[in-house]
């Protein structure tokens, strides 16, 4: 989940919202490479999720951060809620996920070794502490009722809100992980060619990644729950963005989008104001409910845009969001896989080329397929695995033309497509085999 943003002053003119989007405009020599991942911490005598506060908890993991390594606390109210240092966040998701969100750099080798720093002053802190970090796409045992809540405004606000809208929010909110990369676009032509690869791919990377076959202590028949969990969360917010497919794809088209999402909050002094339900629009004609006769900030739109979840997620650069968290060496090779599709324009090109014939049904199909089969799974015709095999490839080839030496870092992916088999499958063999079905084997396996 996202900080409060800053994104400006008052709105005064309809055409400032595509034009935030447009400022994302980069030449390519600007472009970088921000990558994110969610991490469960838990109590090693206990095999219980790691509280908020106490000797052994996020507090004091932030604290040591804080003094032993240089990192900037950010506050909510009296509460540490994140730490900042040198452009990377570190935040927390509503159930206590630890996420690291990094600097912008140059290659994903940079964010490969950023990644290792960020674990090694992690575990010199937590491993004495009895505390250690699951890097898996959802919690295999904890119930909801486990989970501790951590005390972001945000988070209570859309606790309820989610409970409203969906079947499966608060599952996503609590007891899920991933890992995504953020890229940058340099102008709205390109911006379009990529979230239409993003969204079109994105079950590839679901397949890919897929680690969550547990929940609730009991197999839960998919290779990705977090992955099915986004399909029942809120319609409104989520999905595939057929319309992104279609004649008029644009920055206004998708900010026309995120205008008809219904809003979570308003930010004001260090508070979140409750506008559940409520219309940008209206805020726009200064008609907001929660904030009568105020209008919004850029900031207030950028805060807005982040409360929008689709497959791919556009700001002022594209999140890839379809990979469930997953052990060190997956969470450095999404960054590789998206890189080497998205910064080389014959490989993206090429990836246009892989699935422009696709239909809405087909990809939603391949959604739903990669989050119950991983690479085995297929829809409208196109089998997983076959795509999967073009698209790491294509992958391969663009970071090769980089020619930074980042296509090492997409050795998990070869392996699994050597087999057909992914990190959930792995999982499900050590369960059904030398586990003896014993659950409790996948809190250590699955540590970081």
């Amino acid at each position: 989940m996202s900080i409060p943003q800053s994104g400006g002053g008052l709105i005064e003119s309809f055409d400032q919202l595509a034009a935030y989007m447009e400022a994302g405009n980069k030449p390519k020599a600007d472009w970088r490479i921000g990558a994110e991942h969610e991490k469960f911490g838990w109590l090693t005598d206990t095999r219980q999720p790691l509280p908020y506060a106490g000797d052994r908890s996020i507090s004091a993991i932030f604290s040591a951060l804080e003094s032993r390594y240089g990192w900037t606390p950010l506050k909510e109210g009296e509460n540490t809620i994140g730490l900042t240092r040198n452009g990377a966040n570190i935040s927390l998701e509503p159930g206590g996920q630890f996420e690291l969100s990094g600097a912008p750099l140059v290659s994903s080798l940079e964010v490969g070794a950023e990644l290792q720093t960020h674990l090694d002053e992690v575990r010199q802190i937590a491993d004495p502490m009895g505390v250690r970090f699951m890097g898996i796409g959802a919690a295999p045992e904890w119930s909801h009722d486990t989970m501790p809540v951590m005390p972001k405004g945000r988070y209570r606000l859309m606790t309820d809100y989610m409970g409203r809208v969906g079947t499966h929010g608060t599952q996503m909110m609590y007891r899920t992980c991933t890992v995504q990369v953020n890229l940058d676009y340099a102008s709205e032509a390109d911006f379009v060619q990529k979230m239409r690869v993003a969204l079109a791919l994105q079950p590839v990377a679901t397949a890919l990644f897929a680690s969550s076959p547990f929940f609730d202590g009991k197999l839960n028949g998919h290779k990705s729950w977090r992955s099915r969990i986004w399909r029942d969360l809120d319609a409104s917010r989520t999905g595939m963005l057929p319309f992104a497919f279609e004649d008029g794809m644009g920055f206004q088209r998708y900010v026309d989008w995120v205008l008809d999402v219904p809003m979570y909050f308003v930010y004001r002094d260090g508070k979140y104001i409750n506008a559940l339900g409520q219309s940008f629009r209206d805020f726009l004609a200064g008609k907001l409910p929660a904030l009568p006769g105020e209008k919004p900030t850029l900031s207030d739109w950028a805060d807005h845009m982040t409360t929008v979840f689709p497959e791919a997620r556009a700001k002022k650069f594209i999140e890839m969001r379809g990979a469930d968290c997953g052990d060190q060496a997956h969470i450095a090779a999404l960054p590789a896989f998206w890189v080497g599709l998205m910064y080389d324009q014959t490989a993206l090109d090429a990836a246009w080329d892989l699935v422009k014939g696709f239909d809405a049904e087909t990809r939603q199909g391949l959604r739903v397929a990669a989050s119950v089969s991983a690479l085995q799974g297929e829809a409208g015709g196109v089998k997983l695995l076959d795509l999967a095999r073009a698209a790491v490839g294509l992958s391969h080839a663009g970071l090769v033309a980089r020619g930074l030496g980042e296509e090492v870092q997409l050795q998990p992916l070869v392996e699994s497509l050597k087999t057909g088999r992914v990190q959930a499958d792995k999982w499900l063999d050590l369960y059904n085999g030398s586990w003896g079905r014993d659950l409790t084997r996948i809190y250590e396996a699955s540590s970081l």
